[in-house]
């Protein structure tokens, strides 16, 4: 079910406007649902339902990326402690095989599922919903910057994404994820280059694949980094 996606004026911050409609329409709980990580070389995509609280919401909620990162850690405790949250991991392997759109869809059916109560309603960021949701959905583009839900559930994706990638840093040391969080930075580059890859590599990533075949390397001759090598 669906209907679609709409691209919106920008607005300052994010408001509460889109569930209070949709809740005097009587349907019920209104799920924002976002994603983070669909852009870098390496680490999963992560995927969050929230359902917000209408008489708890908490302050500053808007765009992950326009917060700073303490503000983000701030907003997540607070989403935690008055929201309904569900959080799901697209790993590499998932995204490898199904292609990191198709992993970011499969994690919105399971967030949405996650949350573990009726929900009438869910506004989804972006322009897809995904086929056979189980809700009626709205997809609005930009929508972590005009739905308070979306922006809580934006926050939940990148704040537990930032933290899988800073505890996988520890155990892959070359790549600079404390910093870059696995995009495609001058940086993590020349550490491919000089390194090779490892395990959290998407290697459906075409700057990953190529790495692979640099130089006219043979892919076997490659290295191929595990945790007990690094």
């Amino acid at each position: 079910m669906g209907l679609a996606a709409e691209s919106l004026p920008l607005r300052p911050e994010p408001s509460f406007d889109f569930e209070a409609e949709l809740m005097a329409e009587d349907r019920g709980p209104v799920a924002g649902i976002d994603e983070a990580g669909r852009g870098p070389w390496a680490g999963p995509v992560v995927v969050a339902a929230v359902i917000l609280n209408p008489a708890r919401i908490p302050e500053g909620l808007n765009d992950s990326k326009l917060l700073t990162p303490e503000a983000r850690e701030d907003r997540y405790v607070e989403i935690l402690a008055t929201s309904i949250v569900a959080v799901v991991i697209g790993h590499v392997r998932r995204i490898d095989r199904d292609n990191i759109l198709q992993a970011s869809l499969w994690g919105m059916r399971a967030a949405y599922r996650g949350l573990g109560v009726p929900v009438g309603s869910a506004l989804i960021d972006g322009n897809i919903i995904p086929r056979r949701f189980p809700c009626q959905a709205r997809a609005i583009v930009g929508g972590d910057g005009i739905s308070l839900s979306v922006a809580a559930a934006s926050i939940v994706a990148k704040v537990t994404r930032d933290r899988l990638m800073v505890k996988l840093a520890r155990r892959y040391r070359r790549y600079g994820w404390e910093s870059n969080k696995g995009y495609g930075t001058p940086e993590h580059a020349l550490a491919i280059k000089k390194h090779g890859v490892c395990t959290h590599h998407r290697r459906s990533f075409s700057p990953i694949a190529r790495a692979l075949l640099l130089l006219d390397t043979d892919v076997a001759a490659l290295p191929v980094l595990t945790r007990t090598e690094i």
